[in-house]
This record gives structure tokens, sequence and C-alpha cells, in this order.
């Protein structure tokens, strides 16, 4: 059997970078949630996508639920979200004891519809926060979605967990609204094997997350609590591996780039085979390269054709409100969300994938359009 061919799997860069930081941390013996590489982490973060602080936490979830919890949402309140997504998006609102209403997509951008998001404001005047996802490392289109929060008053959270590296007019994703989410779990453009970042220009704010981020610790000799904590801080370990793997990221996003424009090349003109849209506003880190399959040959050809060579592929995400656990709550929309999905395949769309892996999946992908 032919070695595994993975969807995006972790990785270090070529150049070494993160064993330097790593090494300093057991040198110095900081190996806690705490040190030199975790502050540089955040720091180094910030200034790459434009924000003024962030804190650098153990997973992207951990960093939407202290985002909720920053914004004020609390038991009771409702947060729209989009129904396309991970369930990580999702689930912090729960743990806030909130209600999430779940928001459908538009084919434009994969993302949250302007449109849909307009109609559950109509729906749902008392919303207290919204959710936007930046789907595959693709933008939303945050100029209409912000004008629309803006105009109800309402904070705006970015789910930029699959878009480092994103820009929308030359901006980047995460940075619109009140809150951004980065994640750097081990499928991610970049990856500390787990991890996530919350940035905001409130420094305010930030400083307030990174104390609850450490059991709410107050500052006295002994140990004092005087509001609820968790354990959400990033170890100084895993953030060297972070600050190494930022300095490759936009190399792995030219990669990432190659490998979609590759596979659109080469399968675009298949019957029914549409690609993820791009926008003249969006520049894509394309973290998964992903198209939808209109005709005959459906995805789950496709994905077993590739399975049996050993090579992994994923239907499109399955959108919240037809999961078992979320399907009680409301969602707005007109079913363009439960399209993508039943038509949806993510492509294998590894950095380390080289022109024979690419060639060899178009090719089985090919021969299910000639049986």
């Amino acid at each position: 059997m032919s070695d595994k061919i993975f969807l995006s799997s972790p990785h270090m860069s070529d150049e070494g970078y993160e064993q330097q930081y790593v090494q300093e941390a057991f040198e110095t013996n900081w190996i806690a949630p705490l040190g030199a590489n975790v502050n540089g982490f955040e720091k180094e973060l910030a200034e790459k996508v434009g924000s003024k602080a962030a804190a650098a936490l153990s997973s992207g979830t951990a960093a939407i639920h202290l985002a909720l919890k920053a914004a004020g949402i609390g038991e009771g309140d409702i947060v729209f979200c989009p129904t396309l997504t991970f369930s990580a998006t999702a689930n912090p609102i729960i743990y806030q004891n909130a209600v999430p209403v779940f928001i459908d997509s538009d084919y434009e951008t994969w993302n949250m519809s302007p449109k849909a998001l307009e109609a559950a404001f109509e729906k749902y005047p008392e919303v207290k926060a919204v959710i936007v996802v930046h789907l595959y490392g693709l933008s939303a289109d945050m100029d209409k979605i912000m004008e629309i929060c803006k105009r109800h008053n309402v904070p705006v959270i970015e789910d930029a967990a699959e878009s480092l590296g994103t820009y929308y007019k030359g901006k980047h994703t995460g940075t619109f609204g009140d809150y951004g989410i980065f994640s750097f779990n081990g499928n991610k453009i970049i990856t500390t094997s787990g991890g996530g970042m919350l940035v905001s220009d409130n420094e305010e704010r930030i400083a307030k997350v990174r104390f609850w981020a450490t059991q709410s610790r107050d500052q006295a000799r002994h140990y004092q609590h005087s509001e609820l904590g968790f354990n959400y801080r990033m170890s100084n370990v895993v953030a060297g591996i972070g600050r190494g793997q930022l300095k490759v990221l936009d190399l792995r996003v030219t990669k990432k780039k190659y490998i979609y424009e590759f596979y659109k090349r080469e399968l675009g003109g298949l019957d029914g085979v549409e690609f993820m849209p791009s926008n003249e506003w969006d520049e894509p880190n394309y973290w998964l390269s992903s198209m939808t399959l209109n005709g005959v040959v459906r995805p789950i050809d496709v994905m077993k054709a590739l399975e049996m060579e050993n090579i992994e592929s994923r239907p499109v995400w399955k959108p919240m409100h037809m999961q078992p656990f979320f399907e009680k709550y409301d969602f707005v929309g007109e079913g363009v969300s439960e399209k993508l999905f039943q038509n949806g395949v993510c492509l294998p769309s590894d950095t380390k994938m080289t022109d024979e892996d690419l060639e060899r999946v178009c090719e089985i992908i090919k021969e299910l359009w000639l049986r």
C-alpha cells in the first residue's frame, strides 16, 4: 500500500525555527503556561495580523469561550452563529448557558449570508452577539456583516480558526470584529499541535482574558480566587513551536494556493464540478481546497475512490442545525448550507504534497467520469 496522503496533516517547518525557541524554554526551565515564548508569540501574532493585543490559550475553542465571556454573554442570551461550521464554533455558546441561533450560508462566500443575518435580527432583535466564521480560509463578506451588526449595536466575534493568513480587502480576517480567534490545532495552516489565540484592540479585555485563563488567581501572596477561572493558558513550549511556525506562514499560504490552483486547473472542467468561490475582495489562505459536485458523480464516489488508494478526503462540514445535539435550536435561512454539505468534498491539501501526489489524486478523480 502506498503512503497515505492526508487532508491537512501536522507538520513542522523545513527551517527548524521551532527547535530554537523550544530549546530555550527547556534551558530556562520555563515549561509552564507562562514565559518568554508565550509573551513573544502573543506579541508576534498580534503584530502579524494587526491587532493591539493577544492572549495565547490552550485551544481555539477556549478562545471563543473567553471571547463570549468577555463580550458579556451569559445565561439565556441569544448568539447568532453560522450553521456551516465545525461544532467548536457553537459549543462555547452552550458553555455560557446561552442560546445559539444558526444562520445560513450564501453561495458567494460559503459563509454567513448577510440576507439571512438581516432576517435573524428581525426575528431576534434581542440578540447579544454574532459569531462569524471564515470557512476553509474563505473570508465572509465582512463589510456587509459588520454594517448590519453595528446598526444593531451587537458585538462581533470572528472565528478565524481556519483563516490565519487570509485577507479581506487587504486586512487580516479576525481583526474586523470586537474579538478574533485563531487555532493552531494539528491540522491548521500553522500548528503548535494544539493551541489558540484571542486577539482584540481592547487591551483591557485581553488582560482580563489572561486572568480568567490562569484560574482567575488574584494578586495575593496566598492562593486567592474572587472569580471563576479556567485552565486555558498556552504552555511556553507550545508557544515556542508557534513562534517558529509563524515565520513560515506566508510560505504555507503560497503552497496552499498552488494546490488549489492545481486542482482547479485539472478538475474544474469536469461536468458538474465547481470549486469554492473566489471574490475580488478576498485573498484566501486556501486552507482546504474544496469543490461541489452537481452531476452524476457524487462526493461519496470521490471519497471512496481516494480512500481505496489510502488518500484522505472529507465531506464539507455538516451544518449545525442538522446535528443531533443542536437540532433543537432555531435556524434562519433557505437551505444553502444543506446543499453545500450534500454536494461538497474537501480534497487533500497538505503542504507537503508534491506535484506527483497532486497528479495522482487528480487522475483517480478523473477516472470517475470515464466509467
